[in-house]
């Protein structure tokens, strides 16, 4: 996931933004893909971002990446949703069910996906206080950021933020009661 991230702070870079004017069409996404499968980070991270302006239309294509086997690929696909946000809405079943994974970092990067699309993931919230069980302490905090990113709509999720609560601090934890509370702007969702 980390070098999913890098690959995309790379292409950025490279990009200098003047990429984004361009409008990449939904007709290119199976080149784009292509392009997003390969082991040069440069070119990967150009995808990545091509696939993201394109939006909604690329969902279909990456929920393939992110349902194959290579983990590489799938976690370039959450980064892909990541960066979608709300637009990547159509993926928020497949991305609950990868909040289930074996994979820690598969979960962390379902979890920092659903935390970008703020209310768009309502449907993810009974798994997002299951995730508040995870094993994986990074999971656990992006859960809680993803619940709070969701806001009133997360309200079932109190009790079990409050209960995370008292087994200690933990800032996250109670930034997402306000949150859902309404009572706070929704923060930014880390960068993967």
């Amino acid at each position: 996931m980390r070098r999913a991230a890098v690959a995309f702070a790379v292409a950025m870079v490279a990009l200098g933004g003047s990429a984004c004017q361009k409008a990449d069409s939904p007709a290119n996404v199976g080149s784009l893909i292509e392009d997003l499968k390969s082991p040069d980070e440069a070119k990967s991270g150009r995808a990545n971002l091509a696939l993201i302006r394109v939006g909604e239309p690329a969902v279909p294509a990456v929920l393939e990446l992110l349902q194959g086997d290579d983990k590489r690929l799938r976690s370039t696909a959450l980064l892909t949703f990541w960066g979608m946000g709300e637009k990547a809405k159509a993926a928020v079943p497949a991305l609950i069910a990868a909040l289930q994974d074996p994979d820690p970092d598969i979960r962390n990067g379902a979890a920092l996906a659903l935390a970008n699309m703020g209310p768009a993931a309502l449907e993810a919230v009974p798994v997002l206080i299951t995730a508040l069980g995870d094993a994986d302490r990074r999971v656990r905090q992006t859960a809680v950021k993803a619940l709070g990113n969701i806001g009133p709509g997360a309200a079932p999720a109190i009790p079990a933020i409050t209960k995370a609560l008292k087994r200690g601090s933990w800032p996250e934890a109670e930034e997402a009661i306000r949150q859902i509370q309404g009572r706070a702007e929704p923060t930014a969702t880390p960068e993967p």
